[in-house]
């Protein structure tokens, strides 16, 4: 008996574990950070930056930042013909919404605006980290400037972790559909 339980436990622990691991990346802004990476040479004529360089990848940051931010406050659920359905979470629930499905349980939560300032915050990290933006932006970037941006990924990781565990995230934005599991949970 004593074996079936500390396997149970092993398993439970696992379990959480790989649960706290896919949580974190739904608040990740993992889509965005590829796009991010993969345009920024690009617009950013690979560090080597115009005028018309340093606009783009401007825009580029900008929207990709939003797109952290926005993402934070869209959710999805699963009707009872078993469709999936997004939506923004609002003051009064999910919208755009059907008359069918009552989506008060989807309002907006403070933890939302947390999640958004810190999925912002570690996107801002990924943009400093990028050699194609620092050179573009910062050409005469000094070795002490340097060492500060080796410290800032891990220090910001840390915060947003803390903070992610601090307020849980129960949204299933674009991109992440619920299961059918978390539906039966939520009946």
């Amino acid at each position: 008996m004593a074996q079936k339980s500390k396997r149970s436990f092993t398993q439970t622990l696992g379990d959480r574990t790989f649960s706290g691991v896919a949580n974190l990346i739904k608040l990740l802004p993992t889509g965005t950070v590829f796009l991010f990476q993969f345009l920024s040479p690009v617009l950013s004529n690979n560090g080597k930056c115009h005028t018309i360089n340093e606009y783009l990848t401007g825009i580029l940051v900008g929207a990709c930042g939003l797109s952290c931010f926005f993402s934070s406050f869209t959710d999805s659920y699963i009707d009872n013909d078993g469709e999936t359905h997004y939506g923004m979470a609002t003051k009064d629930g999910l919208w755009p919404s059907s008359g069918s499905n009552d989506l008060s349980a989807y309002k907006l939560r403070v933890g939302d605006f947390v999640h958004a300032i810190f999925s912002l915050l570690v996107f801002g990290v990924v943009v400093l980290l990028d050699p194609n933006t620092i050179e573009c932006y910062y050409p005469s970037f000094e070795a002490t400037q340097k060492m500060l941006l080796m410290v800032l990924p891990p220090v910001v990781g840390a915060l947003s972790s803390s903070v992610f565990v601090l307020f849980p995230n129960k949204r299933n934005g674009i991109g992440y559909p619920p299961s059918q599991t978390s539906k039966s949970q939520e009946s």
